[in-house]
């Protein structure tokens, strides 16, 4: 079967806070660089320290057209990575003029991501954690579906190397970045 995953199926789940995600404010960010979608890779532990980043992190885009992963409209939290990251896309100047950089991270590799940041018109880089190693760092947490192991929905507000807030879980997907610029703004 397949979709479009701009948008939501009707009687989405919602996800509920299982305090996976509790261990990571205060935590120190790793220097782990990550392929990007704008070339290269990024080290979010080591970017620039006056700089504030947000990074939110998702678990798979989908593909017009391609089948989701098995009963993927029944996992609270997994569906709405297109929208959530289009949401970032659009309100990506405002995060600018609060001198933030953005970042989207996934598991999914560098030339999956590329496609999606190439059709979405991502203003930002996708960073790229195939190989766990950030996720495991960090005890970010995780789903498996299907043979992945993805990220669950959470974003990040990291200030001088440390994460300095976290929103888990993110629902609704398409706003996360008004949830973000909401904290950022206090």
């Amino acid at each position: 079967m397949s979709h479009d995953p701009a948008v939501f199926p009707e009687d989405l789940p919602i996800p509920v806070d299982d305090g996976a995600a509790d261990h990571l404010v205060g935590l120190s960010v790793p220097a782990i660089a990550l392929p990007a979608t704008i070339g290269g890779s990024v080290n979010l532990g080591d970017r620039g320290r006056a700089k504030r980043l947000v990074v939110f992190a998702y678990p798979r885009t989908g593909r017009p057209g391609v089948p989701l992963p098995t009963a993927w409209d029944t996992i609270p939290g997994a569906r709405g990575c297109t929208p959530e990251a289009c949401s970032f896309r659009d309100l990506s100047e405002q995060f600018a003029a609060l001198d933030t950089d953005i970042f989207g991270l996934s598991t999914q590799d560098p030339d999956y991501q590329l496609e999606a940041a190439t059709r979405l018109h991502l203003r930002y880089a996708l960073l790229s954690d195939a190989e766990l190693r950030l996720t495991a760092a960090l005890r970010l947490p995780t789903l498996s579906v299907d043979g992945m192991t993805l990220l669950r929905r959470l974003t990040l507000i990291i200030d001088d190397g440390r994460v300095e807030h976290v929103i888990y879980p993110v629902f609704p997907p398409d706003g996360a970045a008004t949830d973000v610029l909401a904290v950022l703004l206090r």
